[in-house]
């Protein structure tokens, strides 16, 4: 039997649709299903809750950075050892960037795809039935894309509640939720999103209390039986990102978490050992890994614990001088000569490049990317085409003097100029590596 698929979808960013998933996953899983999370789109934080209220690895499934093949073998494997797979949308349903059919990174482009409904999860704070009219236009949107059930969330009262719901099931749609307003609810979030399910000091219990919620506010049976099967076609995986090494040494800690799950999967079924060790602990890669990767984090939170780690620092440096380093993002950031946090206050980092950033002067950078490598490095080949994205707040304040590592352009193609740096076996970047645009 194959799992059946549901997606959780919203008008936009902080309707609540991360409550709503990490409640459902964790009040099916208490069913005894086996269940699995997917996340539309690139997020590296709620794949962590995924994992958490489940104990199955999430995964990302991403329209416009995944070939069509990665795609579907992500799906399918998802898929082949779950009863059912609840997909939660990045920012709202439709969210996407112009482009070919079907490749918009939105979560509609997958609902379409695999033919799977959608929940859709409105917040009804400030308003009655006028949420109708916002369901009904979610409905009427695409027609390739089904509305199964509404969620209503943030009621005020009992009868804000029958106000929403009568007005929404009078076009024709179920209401399956409904939640009230919980400020105990709230996830905590910082400048890149949520604080990572690792933050939590008492994860299990606040993941019981998300589920202890849609038990008593979510028709759990009715979401089960809106659930349709997913079944991909068949897929492969020669544009996944390939290891950059047999024994790859990552940093992993508080402030190296940023490593999407179906790359670090897909280097261990290639055969690859991945060693990680902890910066914030002082201590270095393995000298007998071939290769080390700093992931993107939050090195802006811990920089002067990173630049008083002695260790991390002169085992780094040794690395480097015989084998290849790469830094996505904060780990591009720390490879850097300096690091400005919030406070205006610099702190070295590795030196490694010869590039500074700051946390203080502060400007998002945020949207897809294509990156065509200008050398060899642990990301691929020269003139090899990686697609991924950027988010983050910090800038580069000293440009320094080291190589290009790509030509970057957006989503659609328009050229950003070259980008990231490398020197000798060390390379980095603010770039993001999701997947090879093409084998």
């Amino acid at each position: 039997m194959t799992a059946r698929g549901i997606i959780v979808g919203a008008p936009r960013s902080g309707a609540g649709k991360t409550s709503v998933t990490i409640g459902l996953l964790r009040a099916l899983a208490r069913r005894g299903l086996r269940v699995r999370g997917a996340k539309s789109g690139p997020d590296y934080i709620d794949p962590g809750f995924h994992e958490a209220a489940t104990s199955l690895a999430g995964v990302n499934l991403d329209s416009w950075a995944m070939a069509p093949s990665l795609l579907n073998a992500l799906a399918g494997r998802a898929a082949d050892d779950a009863d059912i797979v609840v997909l939660e949308s990045a920012m709202g349903l439709f969210d996407g960037i112009p482009g070919q059919p079907g490749r918009s990174g939105a979560a509609s482009d997958l609902a379409a795809l695999y033919g799977i409904p959608t929940l859709l999860v409105l917040d009804v704070s400030g308003q009655s039935t006028t949420v109708a009219a916002v369901a009904k236009g979610f409905a009427t949107y695409r027609p390739d894309v089904r509305i199964a059930g509404v969620v209503l969330n943030r009621l005020g009262s009992e009868r804000h509640r029958r106000l929403c719901a009568e007005a929404i099931e009078a076009i024709g749609l179920p209401v399956v939720g409904a939640i009230e307003r919980d400020p105990t609810l709230t996830m905590p979030e910082r400048h890149l999103g949520l604080v990572q399910a690792g933050e939590h000091d008492d994860l299990i219990a606040f993941i019981d209390r998300m589920a202890d919620m849609a038990e008593r506010s979510i028709d759990l049976d009715r979401v089960i039986e809106l659930a349709a099967p997913l079944a991909p076609q068949t897929g492969d995986f020669t544009c996944a990102l390939p290891p950059p090494g047999q024994r790859i040494a990552l940093a992993q800690d508080r402030a190296f978490t940023f490593l999407y799950p179906h790359v670090a999967r897909h280097w261990r079924d290639a055969g690859a050992e991945i060693v990680p060790f902890s910066p914030l602990a002082d201590e270095g890669p393995a000298p007998d890994c071939d290769v080390c990767w700093l992931p993107g984090g939050y090195p802006e939170l811990h920089a002067g614990a990173l630049a008083s780690s002695a260790n991390f620092r002169s085992r780094m440096t040794a690395f480097a001088a015989q084998k290849p380093v790469h830094g996505e993002c904060g780990g591009y950031m720390v490879l850097g000569e300096a690091l400005e946090d919030a406070d205006g206050v610099t702190h070295k980092m590795l030196g490694l490049l010869s590039h500074a950033t700051s946390f203080a002067k502060r400007k998002m950078n945020l949207g897809y990317r294509q990156a065509r490598l200008l050398a060899d490095c642990p990301l691929g080949r020269t003139g090899d085409t990686i697609r991924g994205h950027e988010f983050h707040y910090a800038r580069v304040i000293t440009p320094g003097n080291d190589e290009a590592l790509a030509e970057l352009a957006d989503g659609q193609g328009n050229p950003l100029g070259s980008a990231g740096g490398r020197r000798g076996h060390v390379s980095g970047s603010f770039f993001h590596a999701i997947a090879r645009a093409h084998a």
